[in-house]
């Protein structure tokens, strides 16, 4: 499994913690669950975007030597 599939996962079921949280009215916990379901989130943005870089510059560094 893909390192951004586990964080997607992870903030899902982060967000649904947090909806949790806020409908028994603990908002301290829904607060710190939506705050890690969002960074879970961008870290796995982050990774999809290290690996299409990665991706475009290997085709960059193929096109170099081959011409």
């Amino acid at each position: 499994m893909k390192i951004e599939t586990v964080f997607q996962i992870l903030a899902v079921v982060l967000a649904g913690a947090a909806a949790y949280f806020l409908y028994t009215g603990n908002r301290d916990g829904a607060f710190v669950a939506a705050v890690l379901g969002c960074v879970s989130f961008l870290l796995s943005i982050r990774f999809q975007v290290k690996a299409r870089n990665a991706i475009r510059e290997a085709e960059r560094n193929s096109e170099e030597t081959s011409n």
